[in-house]
């Protein structure tokens, strides 16, 4: 059986090419048939990029 699962990367907003970075390497990892999206949001804090993928079981 197939699950949604996620991974988030969280930083401060000076490291948003890093954030951007790193979802991109993970998403490349799991595989284009396995990923969903990818989301993000910022704010004066920081940023938070998710990636939502397919896993099995």
């Amino acid at each position: 059986m197939m699950k949604v699962k996620y991974k988030t990367f969280r930083g401060m907003f000076s490291s948003g090419k890093k954030l951007f970075t790193q979802a991109a390497e993970f998403a490349t990892e799991i595989g284009k048939d396995n990923l969903i999206s990818i989301s993000h949001s910022e704010d004066s804090s920081g940023g938070i990029v998710t990636v939502w993928y397919w896993s099995k079981g």
